[in-house]
């Protein structure tokens, strides 16, 4: 699925985010970035450390949770001898009822890609079932069946040893050529990040959320703007491919749904911390809107035509322009208000990617903030 009318807007490659903005200058921190505010067509210009200002007492974030794997391990293709170096991107962990495999327990979506140098990758068709990835420590991994049957990108596999060990110890984060060098785990991490009983994570930062800081955190709640916590494991991104997400794991609690539901009652906004958390919300709405504690495996797109019966508002980063993200963000935004903001980022420089700037949806009749 692309986005059926593209954004006008050309991205130069000068304006991706090359390291994590507290390495960019001397004395930076992650709440640096930049802020570009949509309300409606009006577009507006801050600093990320503005964001209080720019809500209201009652409103609520809805916040993921999910932490960041060390998802990407190298090994080679072949049987006992060895033969080309494969870098495996583990994307997703599978168990029984998963919608899109026979079996499950114990399963590992993966992604295989080429090494292309300081640990940047290239595209790579994954395949033939019963190829053999023989992994770091000895450990070999199975591809047993494409994840979509006659896709070749993402596969079940099967390990001989636990995944998650096994990324403890020999795994780093997963990257792209974009940026200039590997960052250790915690660049990765973001201020909401909490481990998995069982190992599970997201295979890429949920990264909407990475300019948070402890201390943005404490005076968004001491101006009465509440946060509400949920679980949403993302797979790895198809920037290549504008594919639509793959199912995901997510899981809503009760209380998450109390708070959001109260929120929605007294007239405050519901405002998604990144796309998957919107993913995961509406995942667990009903068709008026009302949030039920929820959780399992989400196959729902977001798109203008479905729209949104809970979100209110999107903080999210900046995407490819052909990307199949933006399709939430039209349903969120509207197309007229996407393309202003996309060519007022374009002009004022504003950087992409996981480590760039970020964008704060609000409905069009938000009020401006008085005192900002």
């Amino acid at each position: 699925m692309k986005v059926p009318v593209p954004l006008a807007v050309r991205v130069p490659e000068e304006l991706s985010a090359r390291v994590p903005a507290e390495q960019r200058e001397p004395g930076r921190g992650r709440e640096s970035v930049r802020l570009m505010v949509s309300r409606g067509a009006e577009v507006s210009h801050h600093a990320f450390r503005e964001l209080p200002g720019q809500l209201r007492a009652g409103d609520v974030l809805v916040v993921n949770t999910s932490a960041t794997l060390a998802a990407a391990v190298t090994g080679r293709m072949g049987g006992e001898g060895g033969g080309d170096a494969v870098v495996v991107h583990f994307s997703t962990r599978g168990d029984w009822g998963h919608p899109l495999t026979k079996s499950g327990g114990g399963r590992w979506a993966v992604e295989l890609r080429e090494p292309d140098g300081a640990g940047s990758t290239r595209p790579r068709a994954g395949g033939p079932e019963g190829a053999v990835v023989l992994l770091p420590g000895g450990a070999r991994l199975v591809l047993e069946e494409a994840l979509v049957p006659g896709a070749a990108r993402l596969w079940w596999a099967r390990a001989d040893r636990p995944v998650p060990a096994l990324l403890a110890r020999y795994g780093r984060p997963i990257r792209y050529g974009y940026t200039e060098r590997d960052q250790p785990l915690a660049a990765y991490q973001t201020v909401f990040a909490l481990p998995s009983p069982d190992g599970s994570g997201s295979a890429e930062m949920p990264s909407a959320g990475r300019p948070f800081t402890a201390g943005l955190v404490a005076e968004l709640v001491r101006r009465g703007v509440q946060f509400a916590p949920l679980t949403l494991h993302t797979g790895v991104a198809s920037a290549e491919a504008h594919e639509p997400p793959y199912p995901e794991r997510f899981e809503v609690p009760a209380s998450t749904a109390r708070l959001v539901n109260a929120a929605k009652a007294g007239g405050g906004q519901v405002i998604a911390v990144g796309t998957t958390a919107v993913r995961a919300l509406e995942s667990a709405a009903d068709g008026t809107g009302l949030v039920r504690a929820a959780s399992g495996w989400t196959d729902l797109v977001v798109t203008p035509a479905r729209g949104v019966r809970v979100v209110d508002g999107l903080l999210t980063g900046l995407h490819e322009p052909e990307a199949s993200h933006l399709l939430m963000l039209e349903a969120v935004a509207g197309r007229r208000a996407l393309r202003r903001a996309y060519t007022e980022a374009v002009r004022e420089l504003y950087l992409w990617h996981e480590f760039g700037d970020v964008h704060l949806i609000l409905p069009e009749d938000t009020p401006h903030c008085s005192h900002c």
